[in-house]
């Protein structure tokens, strides 16, 4: 899409050189811009989920239904995506607007040349880490030696895998490495065909719970392996042309999340309403209400907590660039971006919760923070 085609499909159809036209012509006749069309003031904007809409991500359906974007003048369309990778190439390509994606997949493509911004960061910990069924002799990251890891090659933590095992001590060479469908790697270990697998969180865990299966998380985190999850991006020419866009949906997005927050049982209600297929999946529901929980944990930073909703660390993002890069997560012989050039806190920190809010908040959450390990 080129820069002018662009601009107008950001501005649902009349670009600000056009409104700026209008006026001077209708200044020359006497007029000024009594009679300008209504959708001056409508944007339609899209964006792209990481996946597809689940109670992990499914906070900017709650705001658009909620009003929170139309009281900004947005006219939101909201897309699953196919994993952050795909979905943080779709902003970089033009085909969406802005996206909410995980840090990994961001990062991948900045790597890769693809020109994107990172205006906020929503979660905190991408939660990668080890699960065991809860009557597990493993109790400890270095009981893992000697033990069969089912591991899913194309895997968003499976980069980081033997970071994990170096800084734990686990022996690599004593290891059974299994690889495994990502289709089929929950019943792996629930058929004990693995002793553990790595995973996410705030995906595997639900699936697990749902089935029944009691289950126990390692977290990578705990050892200093860890990624932030959901933030939202831009294409870095948007930030730079119309930095009110991007304000207007950080701010958004970001009321959507503190209202899914402070009011968990009434958004998901939003997201049946919307997703009618869940309430039809046998333990659909429960995963939900799971993954909500643990995405909600995950967000429950002390970079929030000090700075207010949205707010990214860039010491702790340079620390993760290189963390990538000795993993062999990012193209070889890329060079490797500053937190700074791909990172800003320009659009953050104005919405906050309460202290007291907060943490009520917390307290609720404690049994899904428990489940990823905080």
């Amino acid at each position: 899409m080129d820069t002018a085609a662009h601009k107008k499909n950001l501005s649902g159809g009349i670009s600000r050189r056009d409104v700026l036209k209008t006026a001077a012509a209708g200044m020359a006749l006497g007029t000024g811009l009594i009679g300008m069309p209504a959708i001056a003031r409508t944007r339609n904007i899209s964006i792209t989920l990481p996946w597809v809409v689940n109670g992990s991500n499914f906070w900017p359906i709650v705001g658009k239904q909620k009003g929170f974007f139309s009281s900004r003048g947005i006219n939101l369309s909201v897309s699953r995506g196919n994993g952050s990778v795909a979905a943080a190439q779709a902003v970089g390509n033009g085909q969406f607007d802005l996206g909410v994606v995980f840090f990994g997949g961001v990062l991948v493509n900045i790597a890769r040349g693809l020109p994107l911004q990172i205006l906020s960061t929503v979660a905190y910990d991408s939660t990668m880490g080890n699960i065991v069924l809860a009557d597990s002799p493993i109790q400890d990251p270095k009981d893992l030696t000697g033990k069969r890891i089912g591991i899913v090659a194309t895997s968003a933590e499976a980069p980081y895998w033997p970071a994990f095992a170096e800084k734990t001590g686990i022996d690599l060479s004593k290891t059974t490495r299994q690889q495994l469908d990502a289709r089929m790697v929950e019943r792996a270990l629930i058929e004990k065909q693995v002793d553990a697998t790595t995973g996410i969180a705030t995906s595997s865990l639900p699936v697990l719970k749902s089935l029944g299966v009691d289950v126990r998380f390692i977290p990578w985190s705990k050892y200093g392996v860890n990624l932030y999850a959901s933030q939202i991006i831009a294409p870095t020419k948007t930030v730079e042309s119309d930095p009110e866009l991007c304000q207007a949906v950080v701010d958004g997005i970001l009321e959507s999340v503190i209202y899914t927050l402070k009011n968990p049982e009434e958004s998901l209600e939003i997201l049946y309403k919307e997703q009618p297929e869940i309430g039809l999946t046998k333990g659909g529901k429960e995963n939900a209400i799971l993954s909500q929980g643990l995405a909600q944990a995950t967000m429950m930073g002390e970079e929030m907590f000090t700075h207010g909703m949205g707010h990214s660390d860039l010491a702790k993002i340079d620390a993760m660039i290189k963390m990538a890069a000795d993993a062999g997560a990012l193209p070889e012989g890329a060079p490797l971006p500053k937190a700074e050039q791909i990172a800003t806190n320009r659009f953050v920190g104005k919405l906050r919760i309460e202290d007291s809010e907060l943490a009520t908040i917390r307290q609720s959450l404690a049994p899904y923070i428990a489940m990823t390990g905080g």
